[in-house]
């Protein structure tokens, strides 16, 4: 049996029935890792294999002792690499904290880790999370397990063709303005951003405050409500968790969708989208109302904003968070130096690579004084009114349904060549993060040539469980499809 090939739950349940063990399971993911990422760098640091065996022995002894009942105890799961972990080097792809070994956990890891969840490593990601493809990592770029000449899409890239490539079941990523679900767009996995506040932010190394959260990547919407259930939960050390108690997402796994309200924005199929990408949302579409959605075109309105306003305020928020990272504290040091501003210096010019200057450079001038009302002020504004467009739209709908992106995966070094082109591809991503709103990702389909295409849908403020609900019974009438490489693995 390929323990790989499995979903997370249904590894889960195997192991609860003791079919397989909690060390078999680790050992197969461990060994996958090993065999496979060479080819796929999804992986920044991978835990040690004898710590990793005594994690799943200790795990074993609670789950037959019946401490441990979760549906993931004794699942091995990975974690980007912008998530604290206790005594785990924790880079952000950045040379700037390649020495950096964290003496506390985030919280959502905390969680997994009280769950039974067997961690196997921290995976690769654009630096700081800033970038749409994977290829601005200081370790080097990932590639997409369906053509590895192709970008696995980002900043979560190596957690979603980790779980592409069956490296692992399933993993954790982070979404400032579509970092989850581009990804699992381009890879062929499932993946959701849950609503601002939702998710503890604690021990999650921000690039953009107001907008970052933390959720699941996976191979179908089943796996992905599992885990967000256990990560989902109040946390006093973050200032904007908020206590809900309506989390019990796997309860939203129900094939139905008779009545459900889904709109679909004209504004969103315009020109600029891949026919090939139009042609599947829109069969998608057709399937749902198959199966009694009621589905309609409206105009969303505050598309052409959401760009520069998204850019203005991340920007100006990672100018501020990555002030802190200045060799003095801990993190890389320059070498030589002649004073404190000198060191300072050195030690930023040589720590951050080029997409993160940037942004820390446009953060830095928007907030500068005489520039602040002119940008900085006005993209809030635009904020709120962009707040106000989905608010509008979710009176009539319970759910907005389009593409993830404009494009499949590209080609490795298309978007480097070109960072505005890199910005535009978020054009459907990032008004939700803007909006603080959840939203998910899962496969609707492939382009003229075999990539895979995702469908976006999004719901209004903690209604995580309709959008689990619709894409559930999306899924119903599709199989999840790996990719030809990994495919072929089970006849060799």
């Amino acid at each position: 049996m390929d323990l790989m090939s499995l979903t997370a739950v249904t590894l889960g349940k195997k192991i609860k029935a003791g079919e397989v063990s909690v060390a078999e399971a680790a050992k197969a993911c461990m060994d996958s890792i090993e065999r496979y990422d060479s080819e796929y760098n999804c992986f920044v640091t991978v835990a040690d294999r004898e710590g990793v065996m005594k994690q799943a022995e200790e795990i074993q002894k609670k789950i037959d002792n019946g401490e441990l009942t979760g549906p993931l105890a004794g699942v091995p799961v990975a974690i980007k690499d912008n998530m604290c972990l206790n005594g785990m080097l924790t880079t952000c792809s950045s040379k700037i904290l390649s020495n950096f070994v964290p003496t506390y956990t985030s919280e959502a890891v905390e969680k997994l880790i009280e769950a039974g969840m067997v961690i196997v490593g921290k995976t690769n990601m654009d630096e700081f999370a800033m970038g749409s493809t994977t290829e601005t990592s200081y370790y080097g770029e990932t590639k997409n397990p369906w053509d590895k000449n192709k970008v696995p899409g980002g900043s979560s890239g190596g957690s979603a063709a980790a779980v592409a490539a069956e490296e692992v079941v399933c993993a954790l990523g982070s979404d400032t303005g579509g970092s989850i679900r581009q990804p699992a767009s381009f890879c062929g996995v499932t993946g959701i951003k849950p609503t601002y506040g939702r998710v503890s932010r604690y021990g999650l190394i921000a690039y953009g405050s107001s907008l970052d959260q933390i959720g699941p990547l996976a191979k179908d919407v089943t796996d992905c409500a599992a885990l967000l259930e256990i990560i989902s939960q109040y946390d006093k050390k973050d200032s904007t968790s908020v206590n809900r108690d309506d989390n019990d997402f796997t309860g939203a796994l129900v094939d139905d969708v008779k009545g459900l309200k889904i709109g679909l924005p004209r504004d969103y199929f315009s020109e600029g989208l891949d026919p090939d990408i139009k042609d599947a949302v829109y069969a998608a579409a057709k399937k749902l109302e198959e199966k009694g959605a009621i589905v309609e075109e409206f105009d969303l309105g505050m598309v052409e904003y959401t760009i520069p306003t998204y850019y203005i305020i991340a920007a100006a928020e990672a100018s501020s968070n990555l002030e802190r990272f200045d060799g003095v504290k801990y993190g890389y040091r320059t070498d030589s130096y002649t004073d404190l501003h000198n060191m300072y210096k050195k030690s930023r010019s040589e720590g951050f690579g080029p997409e993160v200057k940037r942004r820390i450079m446009l953060g830095s001038f928007v907030l500068s004084s005489g520039y602040y009302d002119a940008y900085y002020v006005k993209a809030l504004k635009a904020k709120a009114l962009i707040k106000r467009a989905y608010d509008k739209a979710f009176e009539k709908y319970d759910i907005i349904l389009g593409p993830v992106a404009p494009t499949t995966a590209l080609k490795m070094g298309e978007s480097l060549s070109d960072p505005i082109k890199m910005y535009l591809g978020d054009v459907y991503t990032v008004p939700v993060n803007l909006a603080g709103l959840p939203g998910i990702s899962l496969p609707c389909g492939y382009d003229r040539d075999g990539m895979p295409i995702g469908l976006q849908m999004v719901s209004d403020a903690f209604n995580e469980k309709t959008i689990i609900r619709a894409a559930y019974a999306y899924e119903q009438t599709r199989e999840y499809k790996r990719p030809a490489d990994v495919a072929e693995r089970g006849q060799n």
